[in-house]
């Protein structure tokens, strides 16, 4: 399940509760301008949802949505912005950003690739599939592999605690998610995003350099998602 880098250790502190947060925030109200009613917009709903589950406020989620939304005098533009590169050892990353000010985005992510090199646009891209992935959890008691053949994926990755990941076509990724639950499966997150076709393998100290690479990154405010070909 290594298609999208996360931070080592749990969520516990409160400088990381509210990166958390923060990115949280940035999701809703980027998936808000597309509608403010979860019903009539996926993407809005998921978003809620991952929210929820990290017990972010109610007052919270409603002034992302209005931010996104454009109501009131606090609503904001962010712009998805996407780099592209190599860290050491020449493990190929993919890095999302949402920010509103693109200039001040820039100048932190070359910072941050000091120990490996930036691309231009499409310098990695080809190393990864443009996929929907959904991770979830299972009850324990249904088949995963089963529970993604009805459901319409292309893939499944089984991991630790019941822990899955669904992999699908981009347009098949909401009406997947809707059909999970069917199967004894709760949909935690469900985005578009980059699966690695040939992760590169690294252990001992060039894993811990790859690593602290990605942590780096990871500390930038505007970086929302990092996709990484890392075969730990």
């Amino acid at each position: 399940m290594g298609a999208q880098w996360k931070v080592k250790g749990k969520a516990e502190a409160a400088s990381q509760r509210g990166k958390l947060f923060t990115k949280l925030t940035r999701e809703i109200t980027v998936s808000a301008r597309a509608g403010a009613e979860p019903d009539m917009n996926p993407r809005l709903r998921m978003a809620i949802d991952a929210a929820r589950k990290a017990s972010m406020p109610k007052d919270n989620i409603e002034r992302a949505i209005k931010k996104g939304s454009g109501v009131g005098a606090d609503s904001v533009d962010y712009e998805l912005v996407t780099y592209e590169g190599y860290g050491p050892h020449q493990v190929p990353v993919i890095v999302e950003c949402l920010t509103d000010n693109k200039n001040r985005t820039a100048s932190d992510v070359r910072v941050a690739f000091r120990t490996g090199q930036l691309g231009s646009s499409g310098a990695v891209a080809w190393t990864f599939d443009y996929v929907g992935m959904i991770e979830a959890t299972s009850d324990g008691e249904n088949d995963p592999e089963e529970a993604a053949i009805e459901a319409g994926a292309q893939d499944v990755e089984i991991g630790e605690n019941n822990e899955v990941l669904f992999i699908t076509e981009p347009s098949d990724l909401m009406s997947v998610a809707g059909e999970l639950p069917n199967f004894g499966i709760e949909v935690q997150s469900a985005k578009l995003g980059y699966m690695p076709k040939n992760p590169v393998k690294l252990e001992g100290d060039a894993l811990a350099e790859a690593e602290a690479f990605l942590e780096k990154l990871e500390a930038v405010d505007d970086v929302q998602n990092i996709y990484v070909g890392l075969d730990a």
